[in-house]
């Protein structure tokens, strides 16, 4: 398969030259996609590969159960380790088989975290049992209702140290959060001639928002760029950071490079010159201790479903001098103090954010997930996660030809469990699709929401396995010998001129 070259960078990006960031060598230029275009559907060569691939699989139903494992409880060692056996038997979705005798390996974490079953019996329990709107009610149900809903508040504010409950806001995800503060405190402090300081390797999550603003206000947007070897340019960076810098908004982790960016050191940079900052802490609440109060951030942002709670929520930590300086997001019921006919004023932090009803059963759900990772241990997993990290690099990058993005675990020792990475002359599109059908690895594959990034890169999409702890060294030698086989199957250009299944065909609408 031939490779095309990636667009051509858009002209708001840094002017530092493009780099790719390889550590492995290959024969001609880094894989980076096909002309099919990455966020398609695999490529008809998939097609006509997967279409050989299935003869080899009895027909079943998707998703049936590997095994009726035993309900589990998280154990410990007597030495304090962790049983990460017995932790992975508290997720149900990892027990199955995606075909019949084909057990699921689960390597896309980085999109979504599956579920332990702590988390999902409480949602029942909480529907069960306790199901009643908040905040609305004098009867019992309402009552308990309101207060697991505000409990869970309290809990996710202990899991991430803020000082004080009411600055924890819940919203749909952090696209909402973030969306929040660009439409409430930045749109009432930034104007034309203020600048917004961003990174290259932003989510658009933390991208699209700013460009909006920016075309709003006349604000004008700023962009950090990379090391050679995917890493923040730090130094650069902070000369970013000038009188006209009204705020900066950074990942902690890159969804695709898997580097920490230094907040801490970033959030003083930016308090000399008293600019406010928001970090996207998606790719890190869920892997890593966190603490507001030591990051020195102005507001943060993360999604419960990355990290083991339910989706639709997510949560915004903000300062509640600011929170309580801004003025409202969405008008409607429960934000409100007074409603006349003249005029309305607003309650008081948190639900001055709130409107509406909440998703209050998922927050008493996110409350558990974080009770769960804490009985666990942050710095527990964070050890677990490095190991994998580690494990995960050393084995893609024995691929051949294979290009990875972003520094290696000696290079930043505490990256994430992800390596995003292309192979010449494969699409990643094609290697997820058929390691997905010919031994049921879950692998993502396309821009991961970071198209600006994969410009810089000079490539168009890449693939990605992402580990969390309850995945297994295992499971990355299956994954991994796995990509190996797409590989040498593509290469070997088997299924060429073969006739597509029809409902194979319909499936790939080619």
């Amino acid at each position: 398969m031939a490779l095309s070259a990636g667009p051509t960078r858009p002209s708001f990006l840094p002017g530092a030259p493009r780099q790719v960031i390889s550590h492995r060598p290959s024969r001609k230029t880094a894989a980076s996609g096909t002309s099919l275009g990455a966020e398609h559907l695999p490529s008809a060569l998939a097609g006509v590969l997967l279409a050989r691939l299935s003869c080899r699989f009895v027909q079943g139903r998707p998703g049936a159960s590997a095994s009726n494992a035993s309900r589990s409880k998280m154990c410990r060692l007597a030495a304090g380790s962790t049983d990460w056996q017995h932790v992975r038997e508290d997720f149900p979705a990892l027990q199955q088989e995606v075909k019949p005798g084909i057990p699921l390996v689960y390597l896309d974490n980085a999109a979504t975290s599956q579920k332990p079953r702590a988390v999902l019996e409480e949602l029942s329990r909480f529907y069960g049992q306790d199901n009643s709107n908040v905040h609305r009610g004098m009867h019992t149900l309402s009552m308990r209702s309101t207060e697991a809903f505000e409990n869970a508040r309290k809990t996710v504010a202990h899991f991430v140290n803020a000082p004080d409950e009411h600055e924890i806001i819940f919203t749909r995800n952090a696209t909402e959060a973030i969306n929040l503060v660009a439409k409430t405190w930045a749109e009432a402090n930034i104007g034309s001639g203020d600048e917004i300081v961003l990174t290259v390797m932003e989510h658009h999550s933390n991208l699209v928002p700013w460009q909006l603003l920016a075309e709003k206000t006349g604000a004008k947007l700023k962009f950090g760029r990379l090391r050679s070897n995917g890493t923040l340019d730090v130094e650069h960076f902070e000369s970013l950071i000038t009188e006209k810098t009204k705020l900066v908004s950074l990942c902690h982790v890159s969804n695709v490079l898997g580097c920490v960016n230094p907040i801490k050191r970033v959030a003083e940079k930016c308090h000399e010159h008293q600019a406010k900052l928001l970090v996207d802490a998606c790719q890190s609440v869920p892997h890593m201790p966190v603490d507001v109060q030591t990051l020195g951030a102005d507001w943060l942002v993360a999604s419960s479903h990355k990290m083991c709670g339910p989706t639709g929520i997510g949560f915004l930590w903000g300062r509640a001098e600011l929170l309580r300086a801004s003025p409202p997001f969405l008008g409607g019921g429960e934000m409100i103090d007074q409603v006349k006919l003249e005029g309305s004023t607003f309650s008081d932090i948190p639900h001055r954010f709130e409107a509406g009803t909440p998703a209050f059963a998922e927050a008493v759900a996110l409350g558990r997930a974080c009770e769960y990772l804490e009985k666990l241990t942050m710095t527990a997993i964070t050890e677990r996660e490095h190991r994998l990290s580690k494990k995960l690099w050393d084995r893609v990058a024995a691929l051949p030809g294979v290009t990875i993005y972003g520094p290696s675990p000696e290079e930043d020792p505490e990256r994430a469990s992800l390596v995003c990475f292309n192979v010449e002359g494969c699409h990643a599109n094609d290697l997820a699709t058929i390691v997905d059908q010919d031994r049921g690895i879950a692998m993502r594959s396309g821009h991961h929401c970071t198209q600006p990034l994969h410009t810089e890169l000079g490539i168009v999409a890449s693939a990605r396995l992402s580990a969390y702890f309850y995945n297994t060294e295992e499971e990355i030698d299956l994954a991994v010998d796995a990509v190996e086989a797409a590989i040498e199957l593509i290469r070997s250009g088997e299924g060429e001129g073969e006739v597509l299944d029809p409902a194979m065909a319909a499936l790939l609408d080619v």
